[in-house]
C-alpha cells in the first residue's frame, strides 16, 4: 500500500456533561483524528486517544503530534506494507508512545480493510453480530448518580461502571446498592489507593462487585498480587497494561484477575489481538475499555469486541453518551441495549467530514 498523504485533525469538543474521575475533571475533550489517502485516493481513518494532560498516562495530545510528526509519519509515508501488522512492528522501533502509534495504526487498518473489501471486525477475527456494551458514571453526588444509572439501565447497558476516589468509595458503593442490588457493578479509582487502604478495600468486598479496576499505580504489579490475594473482588489493570508483556507479568505474578484492553493504550488493533488471543488462551477475562472518544474509536472498539474471548460488556457507549453530536454517521447506537457490529468495508461508517473541519482547530498535511 501506499500513502499519498496523512492529514492530521486537531479537534476539540465540549462534553454534554463535566466528566470527574480521581484524577480531574474533563469538560471539553481534544481529539486527534488521522487520514491517510492511497494512491488511488481511497482513505482510512483513525483516531488519537491521548488528554490534553498528562493525567491517564504520561502520552498527551501535544507529545502525540510531536512523535507522529517527526518519527511516525515519514515510516508511512516512505515505506510500503502488505498488512497492518507490518505497520505495528514498524513503529516498534521507537519506544513507548501507544496512543499516537494506535492513532495511525488504526487508520492503516480502516484503509486496508476497504481495499480488500472486508469489514474490520472480520479482519480482526470478530465472530459477533452485536455486543452487549456497559456505561462509565463519573463521581459526582450520589443522588446524581443513581438518577445517571436508572436513565442508563433504562436505555438498556448491561454493566455499570462507577468512578470513585478513596475519600467517597463507600458512601458511593453503599447508597447504589441499595437502589440497586442486582445491577453488574464495578468501580474504578484510577490508582488511588496504595497498599495502606487494604482494609478499606477489603470492606467493599461486601457489595458484590463485578471487580474493582486500577486501585494502585500503573507499574504496581507486585503489590496489586499482595492485594488480589486478600480480596475475593477480581482486581483488572487497566494503566498497568501497556502491551502483551505487561499481561504476561500480571498473569505471572497474579496481579490481578480481569484484563482491560484499549487500543489506544497498547499500542493499536495488533497488539490488542495478541492480547486477546494470550487472554482466550490462558482464560483470563477481558473486556474493552474507552477513552471518551469519538465515534471513530468506538466504531473500532466495536469490531475488536466482537472477537470471541471479549465476554463482559466494554465501555462502548452511544454516541449520545458524551457528545451532542458526533463526527461519523450513523452514530454509534444503542438498540435493545446492544450494538450492533458493522458489516460493511473498513469501519463500516462514513465520516462527517464537514462536522470534523468546524470542530477542528488545526490542521497538519503531509504529502509524499
Amino acid at each position: 500500500m501506499f500513502i499519498r498523504q496523512i492529514e492530521l485533525f486537531l479537534i476539540e469538543q465540549q462534553l454534554k456533561t463535566p466528566f470527574k474521575t480521581s484524577y480531574g475533571q474533563y469538560e471539553k475533550r481534544e481529539s486527534v483524528i488521522v487520514k491517510l489517502i492511497d494512491s488511488d485516493g481511497e482513505e482510512g481513518f483513525g483516531e488519537v486517544v491521548a488528554f490534553s494532560e498528562p493525567w491517564y498516562t504520561e502520552e498527551t495530545i501535544q507529545t502525540a503530534l510531536h512523535v507522529m510528526q517527526d518519527f511516525l509519519i515519514p515510516i508511512l509515508l516512505n515505506s510500503q506494507f502488505s498488512h497492518p501488522n507490518e505497520v505495528a512492528n514498524a513503529f516498534k522501533q521507537f519506544k513507548g508512545n501507544p496512543m499516537a502509534k494506535a492513532g495511525l495504526e488504526g487508520a492503516y487498518w480502516d484503509l486496508y480493510c476497504k481495499q480488500n473489501s472486508i469489514s474490520l471486525a472480520n479482519a480482526l477475527g470478530g465472530t459477533k453480530e452485536e455486543i452487549a456494551v456497559g456505561v462509565v458514571v463519573s463521581i459526582n453526588e450520589p443522588n446524581v448518580m443513581l438518577k445517571q444509572i436508572d436513565d442508563f439501565q433504562k436505555e438498556g447497558y448491561e454493566r455499570f461502571k462507577i468512578k470513585v476516589s478513596k475519600e467517597n468509595d463507600y458512601k458511593i458503593v453503599s447508597t447504589i446498592r441499595e437502589s440497586f442490588p442486582n445491577i453488574s457493578l464495578m468501580i474504578d479509582a484510577n490508582s488511588d489507593y496504595s497498599l495502606e487502604d487494604m482494609d478499606q478495600l477489603k470492606r467493599l468486598d461486601a457489595f458484590n462487585l463485578l471487580m474493582i479496576e486500577q486501585p494502585f499505580g500503573e507499574r504496581d504489579f507486585i503489590n496489586h498480587a499482595i492485594l488480589q490475594k486478600e480480596l475475593s473482588t477480581p482486581i483488572c489493570l487497566d494503566e498497568s497494561i501497556y502491551s502483551l508483556e505487561d499481561v504476561k507479568i500480571a498473569h505471572s505474578l497474579k496481579s490481578c484477575k480481569v484484563i482491560t484492553i484499549k487500543p489506544g493504550r497498547v499500542g493499536g488493533l495488533s497488539e490488542s489481538v495478541e492480547i486477546h488471543n494470550y487472554c482466550v488462551a490462558h482464560n483470563i477475562p477481558i473486556w474493552v475499555g474507552g477513552m471518551i472518544e469519538t465515534g471513530i474509536s468506538r466504531t473500532q472498539n466495536v469490531a475488536l469486541a466482537s472477537l470471541p474471548g471479549f465476554t463482559i460488556p466494554g465501555d462502548i457507549s452511544a454516541s449520545s453518551r458524551h457528545f451532542e453530536r458526533d463526527i461519523i454517521i450513523p452514530e454509534v447506537i444503542l438498540e435493545n441495549g446492544r450494538v450492533k457490529v458493522p458489516t460493511e468495508n473498513g469501519l463500516g461508517i462514513i465520516v462527517n467530514e464537514d462536522r470534523l473541519r468546524r470542530l477542528t482547530k488545526k490542521v497538519f498535511t503531509f504529502k509524499n
